[in-house]
């Protein structure tokens, strides 16, 4: 206590990994403090590969305007261990037909030039209008042991909607 802070140091680091199916010496409790015992897997479950959702039909040529993606996309992002995950969707259906063809993994990065070395994962979710983007490795080891400004890729959403591109003018 009397001595300036010293240099800051990570905390913790967090590893996403797979636990292995031993069994467990925890077991969860009840709330009258009985143990309870918990039905282990005998097999791992195989998750199918899931087939790339259908995109919509893109929308027609028209003029377009130098704008803010955030004038007709909303976005939300956050930490996933050492990775980001930015969330995107579109308020409209018409909107929804140019986000889905605008904002492919190739624009995401020029608009995000922290992102263009690193792999980056698009996912289609049509029934919400949305797009989701992994970022893999932009936060190093974990919130606890990254030294970037927005530790907790957080901003990184708002980030991208502040980006500008040509946005067809029907939409603003």
């Amino acid at each position: 206590m009397l001595t300036p802070p010293g240099k800051g140091a990570p905390y913790g680091v967090f590893d996403d990994v797979y636990v292995p199916m031993a069994p467990s010496t925890m077991w969860p409790s009840s709330t009258t403090g009985a143990g309870l015992l918990w039905p282990r897997p005998t097999t791992p479950l195989v998750l199918d590969d899931v087939p790339e959702p259908a995109l919509p039909e893109p929308p027609p040529d028209g003029p377009t305007a130098r704008a803010p993606l955030g004038l007709v996309a909303g976005a939300r992002s956050g930490d996933k261990g050492g990775n980001a995950n930015v969330g995107v969707w579109a308020r409209t259906d018409e909107a929804w037909r140019w986000l889905a063809h605008a904002l492919t993994v190739e624009r995401f990065k020029q608009l995000l030039p922290e992102t263009a070395e690193l792999e980056v994962a698009r996912h289609v979710l049509p029934n919400l209008r949305a797009l989701n983007f992994v970022v893999v490795g932009i936060l190093g080891e974990g919130v606890a042991a990254q030294h970037r400004f927005d530790p907790q890729a957080k901003a990184l959403g708002e980030w991208l909607r502040s980006r500008r591109l040509d946005i067809p003018e029907v939409l603003l």
